[in-house]
Order: structure tokens, then sequence, then C-alpha cells
């Protein structure tokens, strides 16, 4: 996963946040991405993951949803236990965001998850692989 992850970040950094079909084989093509930032929690060490990205109002949506594995990524624990902030790229920009997770039992869940499943289909699919829901990060833009 690092190894695809690198070419996209990669691309992504070089095309102004553009993906096309030349880039994990078109998965990507027309859909926006951004690039998380976020430091491990127990190694402390620094990462970067691409991640596709709906909006809601000025705030955008990542999904934890690894394709429908049975545990969350290991980037949401990153991010919930992290400061509440991070930093994010998208297009050519790199902003400072809040981070707010959303899980389940949030009444906020249902309407941001359908806005984010709605902009990416593929959750259809990775919903079928899991009974876990998968938890939302709004990342809002500070100023």
């Amino acid at each position: 996963m690092a190894d695809m992850n690198t070419g996209i970040i990669e691309a992504f950094r070089a095309n102004a946040g553009v993906l096309g079909a030349d880039v994990a084989g078109g998965h990507f093509d027309g859909k926006r991405l951004l690039l998380l930032h976020h430091v491990g929690r127990v190694s402390g060490k620094q990462y970067v993951t691409p991640l596709v990205a709906a909006t809601d109002g000025d705030a955008y949506l990542v999904v934890g949803s690894q394709g429908g594995a049975p545990k969350d990524p290991v980037w949401v624990a990153n991010v919930e236990d992290g400061a509440g902030e991070t930093t994010i790229e998208v297009g050519d920009q790199t902003l400072r965001a809040t981070v707010t997770v959303v899980r389940p039992t949030s009444p906020e869940w249902e309407r941001l998850y359908g806005i984010w499943a709605e902009y990416w289909p593929d959750a259809k699919v990775y919903e079928t692989h899991t009974d876990r829901k998968f938890p939302v990060i709004r990342l809002e833009p500070t100023a």
C-alpha cells in the first residue's frame, strides 16, 4: 500500500491535486483527493495519506473505510489521538484544518457519511465486506 500511496502522492503534487487515468489505473480520475498529514501515535513518525474527499460546505470529509477491512485504518487513530488540528493538501494548497472524528453513534454521522458515500460510489462495495460502520473525519480549514 505504501508504494501505491507514494505514486499517488507524487502525482498529486506534480499535478496540483488532479489525478488522471494514468494514476492507479484511473481509479481516482475525476475525483477530489486530499493529502492528510498525521503523526503516528506510537511511532511519532510523520505520515501523509491520500484520501478521497467529499465536501460539506467549506469542510472536507474523508472516511476510514480501508476498502471495507474489518478494522479502522491506522491513520484514523492517529488523527483521533492527535491535537485536533492537522495539515491537509488540497489541489495546490497546503492548509491547516480542525479535525473532528464522527463515529456512527453521532447524530451527524448518517448525514456526513451519506455525503461521502454519494461522492464515492465504491463505498457501497466496501460496506459489503464488513459489518463495521466507517468513521467520518471532517476537516475544517482554519484561517
